[in-house]
């Protein structure tokens, strides 16, 4: 896979369940970590999902930035930092367009500094929120909204954002949407939810 195509499993043009304000949500195709009672299992393998054209997604985003009216991108996976050179690209472009980015990864901070991929470092970069450390099924977060487990830690890396605002401690949602016959879930990761994903959705340029 080049920085060109993206290996995506899922996105979500606007949600309100993976972050501040409305935004756009993709998660990658592909996990080299095996985190105990992962919430998308499905999303794993680095030969599922659909190959997409970088510069599809960006129109997208645009697209949902104008139509949806949303405030940035959330970047799931799947582990965003094993796809870094494209999501890299996203976050950039995000940022050029007044967009905000999180990204969620089961890497700890100080292990994702140390990953070879200097797309990382690129990535993080262009990053406001970071969401570190594996998800803990046995340690579910039940205070902080967008977290999954209590081990993990919430990484602000700029001004746009506060780690005080109300909107950290509302309560979680979960979104189920039917489309052509098909399910799609995103939010709080729930147990009754896992396996109801859809498959693959065509990314619309």
């Amino acid at each position: 896979m080049t920085e060109d195509r993206l290996r995506i499993a899922q996105i979500v043009p606007a949600t309100e369940a993976e972050g501040p304000g409305r935004r756009f949500a993709l998660w990658f195709q592909g996990c080299p970590l095996r985190c105990p009672g992962c919430c998308n299992p499905e999303f794993l393998t680095f030969n599922g999902g659909e190959l997409v054209e970088v510069s599809a997604v960006i129109e997208q985003i645009l697209r949902a930035k104008r139509e949806e009216n949303i405030e940035g991108i959330s970047l799931l996976g799947g582990e965003p930092l094993a796809h870094a050179a494209g999501a890299a690209i996203l976050a950039k472009t995000a940022w050029e367009h007044g967009l905000s980015v999180m990204v969620y990864s089961g890497y700890v901070l100080e292990a994702a500094r140390e990953l070879p991929d200097p797309a990382v470092a690129e990535l993080l970069a262009h990053t406001d929120i970071l969401v570190d450390g594996p998800y803990v099924r046995e340690q579910p977060d039940t205070t902080r909204r967008w977290i999954g487990s209590t081990n993990q830690r919430v990484h602000l890396f700029t001004e746009r954002y506060r780690a005080d605002d109300p909107c950290w401690r509302s309560p979680n949602t979960l979104e189920i949407r039917v489309r052509k016959g098909e399910i799609s879930v995103n939010g709080f990761p729930a147990p009754q939810a896992v396996g109801l994903w859809k498959k693959p959705r065509r990314v619309e340029g």
